[in-house]
């Protein structure tokens, strides 16, 4: 493919001064994507939109009929103006909103977290069923898998051992394959276990087996204990609630732990504490070690520091937090639903890659505040299918406002990604969309009411109180009730930011957050935006990320092809600066790319540091989480790579995810043609001999083309022709 073949019809408009804008054709891959994933079309694939303009229209009624009768006209026009201006609905939302008459049994929420996995069969099996119709709705779902008891644990009921709780994700996954592979569209699940269960090892290694857990991402839930104990060389127990029977041995080592299983079977003392079973104790390094070698080869298990998520809730008082979404920027309690949308940070560049180049942060905090209101609107279509998560929702609210183009934006500033300019950048794009949001919130509590959880009478408990000591200063005693409100804006450790920030008018705003209460409980999260960015963004660098390069491949699955299919791309900041700044002839070259200005960034050139510092400048304003992948070069060195998740942890972030291209455990969803091409693929042919390609060159094979890398991995993993 060269730039040659970008398809005229669909254009995306950046500013390049005040009066006028410059058109930047939207490349084939693009619209490729936007045609099989958002457009709507009817049961025998023909067109209902006819352009992204009309997917604008459609997405912009359903959510403009929420409002009241004579009100819908207007909100239509600025929720049109919003989606033309950066604002852009996440996949389920831009899928199947107003699209009832076509597919009525989807939804618009795009993260959900099972309900508790229960340790029984009865429990396990129907968790399965309830994640069948949330995955069968086109949610994502996550689950904590550490709440089954250990392989080998004896079970009184079925008189024998149990396989543990990695044999039954097992069951998970294939679930998933299943219902995905019927539906058309890729399932996406999340598998989080504790760090001190007995099992975890296991856990951490589980995707070392070909083909295994392949429709799961997996994190495990880091506690500060286990932190400070690798960082003072301590010893760390394996622990899972004991029975009757071992507790009452003297011989079995019983510890008291906060366990999150709510099992009416377990031991508890006055503070909530479960006794727990001892089944071994380690080195704590050593296990650290286990999870860094995994991590380094094959970029899992994620590392979720569950603590911190948990402190840093805003729902503290009403919700303990296990599992997030499958991509780690939604922790969610039991049943938890969260829907999302990124605002595209590109549109708001005046005179991009020039000296007068500046973001234009008035547009910017207009088109969040229309944004928030129309994300709150989604609730009301929400469309999930279990009574539980409607309940949820309809309670709390939330929703994850997040941006994209990130990189693609400071680029267009001329601002290198990681410097100090770009992170002081980040937080103000944070600051400012989290300050827009909750005074939006206000306004709209005024006018619709709050999140039924801030009307609520809460009892104050000896939980709440441990979490929150400062509530004995201000007179609060076990047995008071507050509403919900209070102790949701006064207590919450992110709300209370905004009252050390030095400016009256957010000292202001906090003070009716506690009096009037807010629309939803969480405003923001920045989401992955794969696909999102790619189409409908025209490929702005995704969320929070650098671009990937200013060329490469992206990997996709299409209906009907045998393995992923290799699509190339170009970045949004490589198609606006030669469109403004440097016309040239096609194709793009390597060369040309040499010549790009410094300030033209991409993953590669980003250190892993730098990654962890853009993400905490982030985190500081987002209430949520981040999805965000540190990329390392295959070569870099292992201690060094150990430090990352060390300086993650320091920075008090809610989590870490790196990416290290290892072809001989995968290659990843986005690639780079250098990579490839010194990479060497072996086949093994059917009379034993045995062949080697380089991963880009183009293989023929039971009737179709192939990329070597590609089709390597479909055999590999085991999906070759399951498309």
């Amino acid at each position: 493919m060269s730039l040659a073949e970008i398809k005229e019809g669909n254009t995306v408009s950046i500013s390049v001064d005040e009066h006028a804008a410059a058109v930047i054709p939207m490349q084939a891959a693009s619209e490729d994507i936007w045609d099989k994933k958002y457009r709507l079309k009817d049961k025998d694939g023909d067109a209902v939109d006819q352009s992204i303009a009309d997917t604008y229209s459609r997405v912009a009624r359903a959510l403009a009929d929420v409002e009241e009768e004579g009100k819908r006209v207007f909100w239509h026009e600025r929720f049109t103006w919003a989606l033309l201006h950066g604002a852009i609905p996440a996949g389920r939302i831009t899928s199947n909103a107003g699209a009832e008459a076509y597919k009525p049994a989807t939804s618009t929420i795009n993260c959900t977290v099972s309900g508790q996995v229960p340790d029984s069969m009865n429990g396990i099996l129907s968790m399965v069923h309830e994640a069948g119709l949330t995955l069968k709705a086109g949610c994502g779902i996550g689950y904590e898998f550490s709440t089954l008891r250990p392989k080998g644990a004896y079970v009184s009921g079925a008189g024998a051992y149990t396989s543990g709780p990695l044999s039954f994700m097992d069951i998970f996954d294939k679930m998933c394959f299943t219902v995905s592979s019927a539906g058309g569209r890729r399932g996406a699940q999340m598998g989080t276990f504790d760090i001190s269960h007995p099992d975890v090892m296991d856990f951490i290694r589980a995707k070392r087996e070909d083909g295994r857990l392949r429709q799961f991402n997996l994190s495990c839930l880091i506690t500060s204990d286990f932190m400070e104990a690798v960082k003072h060389d301590r010893d760390w127990d394996l622990i899972f609630p004991a029975n009757a029977s071992e507790v009452e041995d003297e011989e079995t080592r019983i510890v008291w732990r906060q366990w999150p299983a709510n099992n009416d079977s377990y031991l508890r003392d006055d503070e909530g504490r479960t006794a727990c079973r001892v089944y071994k104790t380690i080195r704590a390094r050593r296990l650290w070690d286990v999870i860094m070698a995994s991590t380094y080869d094959y970029a899992e298990p994620g590392f979720i520091l569950i603590d911190e998520v948990n402190t840093m809730n805003n729902n503290w008082f009403c919700e303990n937090v296990r599992a997030t979404n499958p991509c780690g920027e939604q922790p969610l309690p039991p049943y938890g639903a969260c829907l999302l949308g990124s605002i595209n940070l590109t549109k708001f560049v005046c005179n991009p890659f020039t000296r007068e180049a500046y973001f234009d942060w008035d547009q910017f905090r207009e088109v969040v505040a229309v944004f928030t209101r129309m994300l709150d609107n989604v609730v009301e279509i929400n469309g999930l299918p279990l009574e539980k998560q409607r309940e949820e929702i309809l309670s709390k609210r939330r929703h994850g406002m997040g941006f994209l183009g990130l990189g693609s934006a400071l680029t267009m500033l001329r601002t290198p990604y990681g410097s100090h300019e770009s992170l002081a950048f980040t937080e103000q794009v944070a600051y400012e969309m989290a300050r827009t949001g909750f005074a939006t919130g206000v306004e709209l509590a005024r006018e619709k009411g709050p999140a039924p959880i801030m009307e609520q009478d809460i009892e104050v408990t000896p939980e709440m109180m441990l979490k929150r000591p400062e509530m004995a200063d201000d007179g609060i005693r076990v047995g008071d009730k507050l509403k919900g409100r209070i102790l949701w804006a006064r207590y919450s450790r992110y709300l209370q930011k905004f009252a050390r920030t030095g400016k009256a008018e957010d000292v202001a705003m906090l003070k009716e957050l506690e009096e009037t209460g807010c629309r939803f409980t969480h405003h923001s999260s920045i989401a992955p935006t794969g696909t999102i960015s790619l189409s409908l963004a025209n490929n702005a660098s995704n969320g929070i990320e650098p671009s990937f390069a200013h060329h490469y491949a992206r990997n996709i699955i299409r209906e009907g092809k045998k393995s992923k299919e290799k699509v190339d791309v170009f970045s949004f900041e490589l198609l606006a600066y030669r469109e403004l700044i440097n016309p040239q002839a096609m194709p793009f070259s390597q060369e040309e790319d040499e010549k790009l200005p410094d300030y033209f960034i991409s993953a590669d050139d980003v250190t892993p540091k730098q990654h962890v510092d853009i993400q905490a400048a982030a985190q500081k304003w987002v209430d949520s989480s981040i999805s965000k992948t540190a990329n390392v070069p295959t070569d870099f060195d292992y201690e060094d790579f150990k430090n990352i998740y060390l300086y993650a942890y320091e920075k008090g972030l809610k989590g870490c995810t790196t990416f290290r291209f290892n072809p001989e455990a995968f290659q990843g969803v986005l690639v780079k043609d250098a990579d490839l091409e010194k990479t060497m693929y072996r086949f093994t042919l059917e009379d034993g001999s045995v062949i080697e390609v380089k991963g880009n060159e183009e293989i023929e094979y039971d009737g179709e083309m192939h990329s070597a890398a590609n089709l390597f991995d479909a055999l590999k993993e085991g999906y070759y022709g399951k498309f």
